[in-house]
């Protein structure tokens, strides 16, 4: 029997973690920012996943919070760090940026999704593993992820001369409940 799930940022939380680099790197927070549009689908087959999707709405970032840094992150500066954010994306030309994969390989704890990942018009393959847990007829899933931004053509947003930039690897985690 074939059937499909799909989900939102009703059924879960999608984020990137940021950290910081550079000589001058105490004086820059370390960004947690939510990505509040996505969509992922989750086709199934025999009762197994055997594909997957997601895409991400780029606009959609919002800085949550920073921790580090010499002062506490303002209003005014996650809004900032918000359009440095969307500029190192460019996210006018790329509005998307998406996941896909049919390579699902169950593992002790979930499920390990090995496909591609599309940010700024590059494609790089991507490997995921998804930690599943069953429970009232529900599933838990929660993973991390590390993506860099050189893999992708992107130049990490840096200021002073690149004494403080925000580091080539990020931290993408998602959580969903099903």
């Amino acid at each position: 029997m074939t059937r499909t799930w799909t989900m939102d940022h009703h059924d879960g939380r999608l984020e990137v973690r940021t950290g910081v680099e550079g000589r001058a790197a105490k004086m820059g927070h370390r960004l947690t920012i939510a990505v509040n549009t996505w969509h992922a689908t989750v086709a199934w087959s025999d009762g197994e996943p055997s594909e997957v999707t997601l895409a991400v709405d780029v606009d959609s970032l919002e800085v949550l919070s920073g921790e580090g840094g010499v002062t506490p992150l303002t209003g005014p500066e996650k809004t900032l760090a918000r359009s440095n954010a969307l500029k190192v994306l460019n996210a006018k030309r790329f509005p998307r940026i998406e996941f896909e994969t049919s390579e699902i390989e169950k593992t002790g704890g979930g499920y390990r999704l090995t496909g591609t990942l599309q940010i700024n018009g590059k494609t790089r393959d991507q490997v995921v593993d998804v930690a599943v847990q069953e429970a009232d007829d529900m599933w838990r899933m929660s993973c991390e992820t590390t993506v860099r931004h050189s893999d992708f053509g992107l130049k990490p947003y840096s200021m002073l001369m690149g004494s403080m930039k925000v580091a080539d690897a990020v931290t993408v985690a998602f959580t969903a409940t099903k």
